[in-house]
């Protein structure tokens, strides 16, 4: 019960990775606020777990996140694990990537996290220790084909926890990303049926390509993230800061 009397806090907290981190945070005594646009499936989650909370909030709404914070703080305390999960995966050649596409993936993707750690922190009191973490990916530290938008994305949060962690060098509040490979998720899954189409396999032929993106070439499981993700929220951790924990089975 590592966690007890602390209040988390994880957008996109109802499904896959965001989901089992919340899991394991209010299983090791936290409570934990999980957030999301799905209401029903973010009570049928928090009807799991007493110490699970939902809150509908939407990442790309300003007032949707700085009221949604503020309030669970006031329910529940002081934000002291944020964890950034909140995010889409949409790809295309980008000579066809429409600017609408591209603002939609940073709104999401980067906005959504400035607006959250920037709310979280502002329901900290001075000198209370902190993680800040958030879900950033592989394609964070290398490109991706087909996927610009969502990599640029993805560098801009491991700058945002880089300039953050030298910002709040002095104060007990840590800034770091998890850069988890392809992770065995909806987002994976709603994949396979367009690469089944373009490759002429069947599904664990879809599988395998997927798989490939890992050095190991195996689909991640949630609970190697979720091991990640609470090793940086434990006490042992607190030296750790501004770093990109890359999990893909092999150097990037």
């Amino acid at each position: 019960m590592e966690h007890a009397g602390k209040h988390a806090l994880v957008t996109g907290g109802a499904t896959g990775i965001g989901k089992g981190i919340a899991l394991a945070l209010a299983e090791a005594g936290a409570e934990v606020t999980i957030t999301g646009r799905n209401g029903a499936r973010l009570a049928e989650v928090a009807a799991t777990h007493p110490r699970l909370h939902a809150l509908v909030m939407d990442v790309d709404d300003e007032s949707s996140v700085r009221d949604g914070i503020a309030n669970a703080a006031a329910a529940r305390g002081p934000v002291q694990i944020c964890v950034a999960n909140a995010g889409i995966a949409e790809g295309g050649p980008f000579a066809k990537t429409s600017l609408a596409a591209w603002r939609k993936t940073m709104a999401t993707n980067l906005d959504g996290v400035f607006l959250t750690f920037q709310a979280a922190l502002a329901s900290l009191p001075p000198d209370m220790p902190a993680r800040m973490i958030v879900v950033s990916s592989i394609a964070g530290v290398r490109g991706l084909k087909n996927a610009v938008p969502y990599t640029v994305s993805k560098h801009g949060v491991i700058g945002l926890i880089r300039g953050l962690s030298e910002e709040y060098m002095r104060s007990p509040v840590t800034f770091n990303a998890l850069c988890p490979g392809y992770v065995d998720t909806a987002i994976v899954q709603n994949q396979l049926p367009s690469l089944m189409k373009s490759f002429d396999v069947d599904e664990a032929g879809a599988v395998d390509l997927i798989a490939k993106g890992n050095r190991h070439r195996r689909l991640l499981e949630v609970d190697e993230t979720t091991a990640a993700a609470m090793w940086l929220c434990s006490d042992g951790a607190r030296s750790v800061n501004g770093q990109t924990i890359q999990i893909s089975g092999g150097q990037v």
